[in-house]
C-alpha cells in the first residue's frame, strides 16, 4: 500500500508526456492531410487574415496565389476550405457533388428562409429536392419566364419613360434601376396589386446588407452565449418578423379574391400547397420560397446590369459596338422586340463578359462536406464549409488572356458557356446547387440592356471620363458597384406614345 501513491505519480509522469506527444503526432498527420493555408491564431484561427479593407473574394484570391487553389482556414470553430480553380471547383461541384450538395447553417439565413427551408439555403434532402424540382419544372421555367414578358416590357419600358422625362440631366443609374427590378421581381412573385412594394424593397435591401455582415455567434456555433448576445439576430428577427406580416396580407388576399389573366408564383405555389399529391408545402415554406425570389432575383439581376452599364461606358468602343448592332438589328422599330434580341449576338458576348468578371456571387454561397472527401489530394473533413471563389475562377490567366481586361469579342466562336460545364466560368455556379433563375435572371438583363442601349445615348455624369470611372466593387448579398453609377441620357430613337 505505501507504494501505490508514488507508482501512481509516476506512472502519470511518464504517461502525460507520452500521450501528449501521441496526441501532436496524431494532430500533426491530420493537419498533413489538409489543404495548405495561413498560420493559425489560437481560438480566433485566421479570422485576422479576413480584415482587410478590401472585398472578402479579393482577399481569398490573394491568399490562394501564395497558399493555392485549395486552401484551409480555421475560422473560430469553423473548418473552411476555399476553391480558387476551375480544375478543383469541377471535383467539388461535378466529381463529389452529392458530398458537397448541402448547406453550411447561417443564422441569419436560418431566420430569413423560416428555418433553411428555401431552396437557396435549404440543406440536401429529399424536402429539397422536391422543392428544386418544384422550382425548375413550376416557378421558373422556360414557359414560365416568357408567360412573364408582359411584365418585363411594362416595368423596363416605365423606367425608359423615366430616363427620357430626365434628358440630359445625371441619374442615378443604380438606384432606379435597383428599384425598378425589385418591382419586377416583387409583381411577378406576388402580383400585380401589391400595394406594399415599396416598404418589402426597403426590408428586402436591408436583409441583404445584414446578410454580409460578420456575426461572431456564426464562427463559434457552440458558445449560445454570442447567439444570445448577437445585435445582428435581433435586427435580423425584427425585419423578418415585418416581412411575414407583410407575406400572410398578400397570402390572405390572394386566397380571398379571383385570379387574374397574369398568374403570378405565388399563385402557383397556393397551387400546389392545396393540390400537391406526394409533396406537401407548408405556409412557411411558401414564405421562404418568396422571400429567397424577393432577395435573390432583384440582387442579382440589377447588379449584372448595373456593371455591364459601367463597363459599356468604361470601354467607349464596346459601347459604339452594342449600340450600333442593336439600332440595326431593330431600325425602324417603335421599340424592342424580346423575341429577336437572340438576333443581337454582340450584346450577348457584352452579358457573358460581364458576367465572367462581375459574377453577382463572387464567393459562390457555401457549402458544407457531408462527409471526409479529397480534392486534389488534400483531405476536407466532414462538416467544412467548403467556398468557392467564382471571382478568382472567372479571372484565372491559364485559361483567360487580358483576364482583368473587358473583352466581349473573347467569346466570339468560344464554347465556353454559363450552364455549369465549363469550370473556368461559373457565373451561376454549376451541379445540384446551380442557380435554378438562369434563364428569368439572363431575361431581367437582356431586355432592359437593348432597350437602354437602343433608345438613348449615354455619359458619364459630372462631365467624368471613362477612364476616371471607378469601378471597385463593395461586398453584400451580391458585389454591387462600391460607388453609385450616374450617367447622362440623350434621346436618340423616341419611345412609343402611350
Amino acid at each position: 500500500m505505501d507504494f501505490q501513491f508514488p507508482s501512481l505519480v509516476l506512472c502519470i509522469q511518464i504517461l502525460l508526456p507520452t500521450l501528449i506527444f501521441l496526441t501532436f503526432i496524431r494532430n500533426k498527420k491530420r493537419n498533413a492531410k489538409l489543404p495548405p493555408g495561413p498560420w493559425r491564431l489560437p481560438l480566433l484561427g485566421n479570422m485576422h487574415n479576413m480584415i482587410s479593407g478590401d472585398a472578402p473574394h479579393r482577399v481569398l484570391h490573394k491568399l490562394s496565389q501564395k497558399f493555392g487553389p485549395v486552401m484551409h482556414l480555421q475560422l473560430g470553430e469553423l473548418s473552411v476550405a476555399v476553391i480558387s480553380s476551375p480544375e478543383a471547383a469541377k471535383q467539388v461541384m461535378k466529381t463529389h457533388d452529392i458530398q458537397f450538395a448541402s448547406r453550411s447553417p447561417i443564422i441569419v439565413a436560418e431566420i430569413i428562409s423560416y428555418g433553411s427551408t428555401s431552396i437557396t439555403f435549404g440543406p440536401y434532402g429529399e424536402y429539397w429536392r422536391q422543392l428544386r424540382k418544384i422550382t425548375t419544372l413550376e416557378l421558373l421555367s422556360m414557359k414560365r419566364v416568357q408567360s412573364f414578358r408582359w411584365l418585363r416590357e411594362k416595368v423596363f419600358v416605365g423606367l425608359a419613360r423615366k430616363f427620357a422625362s430626365m434628358e440630359g440631366s445625371p441619374i442615378n443609374f443604380s438606384k432606379e434601376f435597383n428599384v425598378a427590378t425589385f418591382s419586377l421581381i416583387s409583381r411577378a412573385a406576388l402580383g400585380d396589386n401589391n400595394k406594399q412594394v415599396e416598404s418589402l424593397h426597403y426590408m428586402i435591401n436591408e436583409l441583404a446588407e445584414l446578410s454580409a455582415g460578420f456575426d461572431v455567434a456564426d464562427v463559434f456555433p457552440s458558445i449560445k452565449l454570442f447567439q444570445w448576445m448577437s445585435r445582428l439576430k435581433k435586427r435580423v428577427l425584427v425585419i423578418h418578423k415585418d416581412i411575414d406580416k407583410i407575406l400572410e396580407d398578400v397570402i390572405h388576399q390572394h386566397r380571398a379574391t379571383k385570379k387574374t389573366d397574369h398568374e403570378d408564383i405565388l399563385d402557383v405555389l397556393l397551387e400546389y400547397q392545396q393540390d400537391g399529391l406526394d409533396f406537401s408545402l407548408t405556409k412557411d415554406n411558401v414564405k421562404a420560397v418568396i422571400v429567397d425570389m424577393l432577395a435573390g432575383g432583384s440582387e442579382t439581376s440589377g447588379t449584372t446590369v448595373e456593371w455591364a452599364m459601367a463597363e459599356l461606358l468604361k470601354n467607349p468602343r464596346v459601347l459604339e459596338k452594342a449600340q450600333e448592332e442593336v439600332r440595326r438589328v431593330f431600325e425602324g422599330e417603335a421599340s424592342i422586340d424580346e423575341s429577336r434580341i437572340p438576333e443581337c449576338k454582340y450584346l450577348k458576348l457584352v452579358v457573358k463578359e460581364t458576367l465572367r468578371m462581375h459574377p453577382a456571387l463572387p464567393l459562390m454561397l457555401p457549402r458544407k462536406c457531408r462527409e471526409t472527401c479529397e480534392v486534389d489530394g488534400y483531405e476536407i473533413p466532414e462538416n467544412a464549409k467548403v467556398i468557392v471563389n467564382g471571382w478568382a475562377i472567372n479571372r484565372d490567366p491559364k485559361y483567360w488572356k487580358d483576364a482583368d481586361c473587358f473583352q466581349p469579342e473573347r467569346f466570339v466562336d468560344n464554347l465556353v458557356d454559363f450552364k455549369g460545364n465549363h469550370f473556368e466560368f461559373l457565373p451561376f455556379g454549376s451541379g445540384r446547387r446551380m442557380c435554378p433563375g438562369m434563364s428569368f435572371g439572363l431575361a431581367n438583363v437582356e431586355l432592359p440592356l437593348a432597350l437602354y442601349l437602343y433608345h438613348f445615348d449615354w455619359k458619364l455624369g459630372g462631365g467624368m471620363k471613362p477612364e476616371d470611372l471607378d469601378m471597385e466593387d463593395g461586398f453584400g448579398l451580391t458585389a454591387r458597384r462600391l460607388k453609385q453609377l450616374y450617367l447622362v441620357p440623350t434621346v436618340k430613337n423616341p419611345l412609343p406614345v402611350q
